[in-house]
């Protein structure tokens, strides 16, 4: 199936339609009838943010990609036996990439997350 023109993955899940970013193997995402499963808005909001830096230039589609299978290692190594969860290491990946460019301090997330943490629910 080729790529759709809202720049997707295709439907084998390997590249976006603009730009070849593609995230296969370990680093495939959660997918569905061609399409990334998110669970949460939160995970299709990550997910645009990192596609739009990238290719923005602030860093390359492989170094996030090295980020993501770093910390699927890291998360395999930590909770053996327990699978890991796709987003959770894709947003780590985000969040240090932020960091190492200088585009969101990890002080200033942390900061951040308390805040919202600490919002009530529904708010």
């Amino acid at each position: 199936m080729a790529e759709d023109t809202e720049g997707s993955f295709s439907a084998d899940g390997s590249s976006f339609a603009e730009g070849s970013m593609p995230l296969e193997g370990r680093a495939a995402p959660p997918m569905a009838n061609g399409e990334v499963i998110f669970e949460a808005p939160w995970q299709g909001r990550a997910f645009g943010l990192a596609r739009v830096l990238c290719e923005a230039g602030h860093y390359s589609w492989d170094e996030f990609r090295e980020h993501l299978i770093a910390n699927i290692a890291h998360w395999e190594s930590d909770n053996q036996g327990e699978p890991y969860q796709y987003f959770d290491c894709f947003l780590s990946a985000l969040m240090e990439l932020l960091d190492q460019t200088g585009l969101c301090q990890s002080e200033a997330l942390g900061v951040r997350e308390a805040e919202f943490t600490a919002r009530p629910h529904d708010h």
